[in-house]
């Protein structure tokens, strides 16, 4: 199988999930989407993961993205394990967990790193546009739980540079300055970014984030 590299088509599936058969590229439709797996059911760091999640849901949907979490265990561990996550990180889980019991969309996305889990699948993060293309992949190791706001930060960043000319700075968050694109010249740029820009060098201009007032 070869290596998924950012810019591809993101592999489709059919799979069984917590909330029934799904298509992947069905369920994601015309938004965006977050795939992410987790090593194990029943496992410490993966129960306060999924509860995040649950907890941002309001935060994705914001963003036209869903979400969708897959391990290699089955439905019934998945549906009782909810019941622990609700309980424990106080919340509701409310999107897919994929049963990949035949590791097929673990061998898709190359979840199984061997030298680090033989059977379980590593923390990977994939988020996919809506043309369907791979935009992010992270891997995180089994003993470290992801950061759901820097993937939210991600997606921020994807979506404002996928509709403007600009990119996004070393730890930008939402309404911070970006980054003016080198192939546009300043006589564009002054057409282009009405709130003006600053010159710090030649190639590094910055300007206020072009999509908010």
């Amino acid at each position: 199988m070869a290596t998924l590299r950012l810019g591809d088509t993101a592999p489709d599936f059919n799979a069984l999930t917590t909330e029934g058969e799904i298509n992947f590229h069905e369920y994601l439709g015309d938004g965006w989407g977050v795939l992410f797996s987790h090593p194990a059911d029943y496992t410490p760091v993966c129960t306060t993961e999924l509860g995040a999640v649950a907890n941002y849901k309001d935060e994705f949907t914001k963003r036209n993205a869903k979400v969708i979490a897959i391990s290699v265990d089955g439905i019934d561990s998945h549906h009782g394990w909810i019941k622990d996550i609700n309980e424990t990180q106080n919340t509701v889980v409310d999107y897919p967990i994929i049963a990949d019991e035949n590791r097929k969309v673990a061998d898709l996305y190359d979840m199984i790193h061997p030298k680090a889990n033989a059977t379980g699948t590593v923390r990977s993060v994939f988020v996919i546009g809506p043309d369907k293309t791979i935009k992010l992949m992270i891997t995180y190791p089994a003993s470290t739980g992801r950061n759901f706001d820097e993937i939210l930060r991600v997606i921020d960043s994807l979506q404002l540079t996928a509709y403007h000319k600009v990119a996004t700075p070393a730890n930008w968050k939402q309404g911070d300055d970006v980054v003016i694109s080198p192939s546009i010249s300043n006589e564009d740029a002054k057409g282009i970014f009405t709130k003006g820009f600053k010159e710090v060098k030649p190639y590094l201009r910055l300007t206020p984030q072009p999509n908010i007032d």
